[in-house]
């Protein structure tokens, strides 16, 4: 997780290769994110509304997701500083049951410099 974006390691991507956006979840009792994968044709029904979408880049070796009001939020939650080029490495999980990627604020990683 970095200040403007959180990048999802080329494991975690696979869940995501036939996403066109993604809604973002936060519980802030629990401490985790769920990033879900919308395909193209749930986006083009309108099922989901505009502002619970957010765009995701999929590239070979990760994927991206940018929404710096999120990524706020969850870092005050997480009680974690990603000013100044600070990164946070956390465990994510597949949830098969929410067909959902969830990170856990509970389990950090370590950080990058």
């Amino acid at each position: 997780m970095y200040e403007s974006n959180i990048t999802l390691n080329k494991s975690a991507s696979m869940h995501f290769e036939d996403a066109y956006c993604v809604l973002l979840g936060l519980d802030s009792e629990k401490k985790r994110i769920a990033i879900k994968p919308v395909t193209k044709q749930e986006y083009e029904r309108g099922a989901i509304p505009e502002e619970k979408r957010h765009k995701i880049t999929v590239r070979p070796s990760y994927a991206r997701v940018c929404n710096k009001k999120f990524i706020k939020e969850a870092a005050e939650i997480a009680e974690i500083d990603l000013k100044e080029n600070n990164a946070v490495k956390f465990k994510t999980v597949w949830s098969s049951k929410d067909q959902a990627m969830i990170i856990d604020l509970n389990e950090q990683r370590g950080e990058l410099k």
